[in-house]
């Protein structure tokens, strides 16, 4: 689906981090009240411990949102590992109203035959894959930040209706775990984790020996310590039928970074002053782009070059 006179839609993501239950309801009736933004997937995704955080809040937050006019979709946890877990995506799928997006393969068989979206944590690699989840339900599919446009471009010429999603700005997500590395480093264990990645609402960041920046921790996913951002590199796919721009969010002014965004694909800013705006937004963090390119994916690709082969 598109909007804004044939632009394509911008997607907010789910929130990947531990932030309080105020915290997270207070940013989603932001979002809702300005937020250029006109799908929103929220939901616990990374971790099933924190739903505790979020969950008191959810129905006033869809509430909220809808009545701004976003459409919203409720994400599944990334890993089942428990019977709870188990429970809770079955109820999740069973109960809602809303589209899910499968972040894991095992809701896939749950959601078979019903309107639903794929998230970036499900691996579609090419068309042969997309067309499959296509015909057992799925409507959006959200691609892996780490797929290059080269492999992007063949599945949006292949299905020129389906609604394809990019990841376009926030820290990748990487790999996900059944212990939790971010309570290990600090002396404890994923069962008595005591929520200390909440002490890191932006992530914990990871350094080599060297004191390189490397990954950051969050909880039990691993994720990328810069922060992709798309911009110039969007156009191709675009013109291409790329359908909606995800936005991950960060610890940052997300309604500016959506702003920004909505400025870009409207033409009232070019890639450098959103970069610019950006760096404003969210300052400190490495952009990065290089996945994109064929590049390693903390690379940063600068304007001019081609999106496809990742050369001048």
């Amino acid at each position: 689906m598109t909007t804004n006179a044939g632009k394509p839609a911008l997607s907010l993501g789910p929130v990947y981090f531990l932030w309080d239950g105020p915290k997270w309801r207070d940013f989603y009736f932001r979002i809702a009240d300005e937020a250029a933004v006109e799908h929103v997937t929220l939901g616990e995704t990374v971790c099933s411990k924190r739903q505790h955080f979020s969950e008191p809040h959810i129905a006033e937050v869809v509430e909220r949102l809808e009545a701004a006019g976003k459409r919203v979709t409720l994400s599944s946890l990334a890993m089942v590992t428990l019977p709870r877990e188990s429970r809770h995506v079955r109820d999740l799928i069973a109960d809602s109203i809303h589209p899910i997006e499968a972040n894991d393969l095992s809701a896939l068989g749950l959601l078979k035959g019903r309107p639903h979206a794929i998230g970036p944590l499900v691996n579609v690699y090419n068309a042969a894959t997309a067309r499959l989840l296509a015909a057992r339900g799925a409507q959006n599919i959200c691609l892996p930040p780490e797929l290059p446009a080269a492999s992007i471009h063949p599945m949006l010429a292949a299905m020129p209706d389906f609604s394809f999603e990019i990841f376009a700005f926030g820290r990748m997500p990487l790999a996900i775990s059944a212990r939790c590395a971010h309570a290990r480093s600090k002396g404890l264990t994923k069962d008595n984790c005591q929520f200390v990645c909440g002490e890191e609402p932006d992530s914990l960041p990871l350094r080599t020996l060297d004191r390189q920046s490397f990954l950051v921790l969050n909880g039990v996913q691993t994720m990328s310590n810069s922060c992709v951002v798309l911009v110039d590199d969007l156009a191709p796919l675009v013109e291409a039928g790329l359908s909606r721009i995800r936005l991950s969010p960060q610890d940052c002014d997300m309604v500016e970074v959506a702003g920004l965004y909505r400025a870009l694909l409207n033409g009232r800013i070019d890639g450098e002053e959103a970069i610019a705006g950006l760096a404003r937004v969210y300052p400190g963090v490495r952009f990065s782009n290089g996945f994109l390119h064929r590049q390693e994916g903390a690379a940063w690709v600068s304007r001019g070059r081609n999106a496809a082969t990742g050369r001048d």
